[in-house]
C-alpha cells in the first residue's frame, strides 16, 4: 500500500493517507480492503518522510512498514518494491471505497501479468470526481499487479469503487457520500 504522498491538493491538517472519509482515515479503509481479500497473503505499507503521522499511525498495526525517500511515487514504489520483490499488488491509499472483491478481482485477472486496472474517464466525470485534464479515454486508478515477468496488461473495470481516488475536497465528499449509500443498503434501518 502505497501511503507516503503530501497530499497537498487536499489542502487538510492530516496527511493525506490520515484524511478521513465517512469518519475513517483513508489508509485504513484501504487497509481493511487489502486484510479482507481473499487473494492478498501479507500487506505492506511503504511510507516515506513527507508523512510521519501516517507511519506512526501504521506503526500500531500488523502491517510491516517500508520506508521510502519520498521522491515522487515512481521512487518510492521503485524502494518498495526492492523491499519486497514481486508479484506484488500495488494500491495507493487514497481509495476509500476499495472493496476486498474488487481487489480479488483484479489479482484474478492479471494472472502473475504486470497489469494496471482503468477505468473509463467518462466514468469518473459522471461521478462527479477529478481526473487529470489531459486523460485518455481510461484512467488509472491507482490499483496495479507488478508481475514478475515481461508480460503487460490493462485491467479494465466499470466499478466506481476503484474510480474515486481522493485528491481533493469534492472528491471526498463523492466518497463520503458513496460510502453512506453503500452502508445505508448494507445496514437498513
Amino acid at each position: 500500500m502505497m501511503c507516503g504522498g503530501r497530499g497537498t491538493r487536499l489542502d487538510a491538517a492530516a496527511e493525506k493517507p490520515l484524511f478521513e472519509v465517512g469518519g475513517r482515515a483513508m489508509v485504513d479503509h484501504v487497509r481493511a480492503a487489502l486484510e479482507a481479500a481473499g487473494r492478498i497473503d501479507t500487506t505492506h505499507a511503504a511510507v516515506s518522510p513527507h508523512a510521519p503521522d501516517t507511519a506512526a499511525h501504521l506503526a500500531a498495526t500488523p502491517l510491516s512498514l517500508i520506508e521510502t525517500p519520498g521522491d515522487g511515487y515512481v521512487a518510492d514504489l521503485t524502494a518498495a518494491l526492492d523491499a519486497v520483490g514481486t508479484p506484488v499488488l500495488t494500491v495507493a491509499a487514497d481509495l476509500p471505497l476499495l472493496a476486498p472483491a474488487v481487489v480479488d478481482t483484479v489479482v484474478a485477472a492479471a494472472d502473475g501479468a504486470t497489469t494496471s486496472a482503468c477505468v473509463p474517464r467518462a466514468l469518473k466525470h459522471e461521478l462527479g470526481v477529478s481526473t487529470d485534464a489531459d486523460a485518455d479515454a481510461w484512467v488509472p486508478t491507482g490499483v496495479n499487479v507488478v508481475g514478475g515477468g515481461d508480460t503487460e496488461a490493462t485491467h479494465r473495470s466499470f466499478d466506481a469503487r476503484l474510480a474515486v481516488n481522493v485528491n481533493h475536497r469534492s472528491d471526498a465528499a463523492v466518497a463520503a457520500r458513496l460510502l453512506a449509500a453503500t452502508d445505508r443498503r448494507n445496514h437498513p434501518r
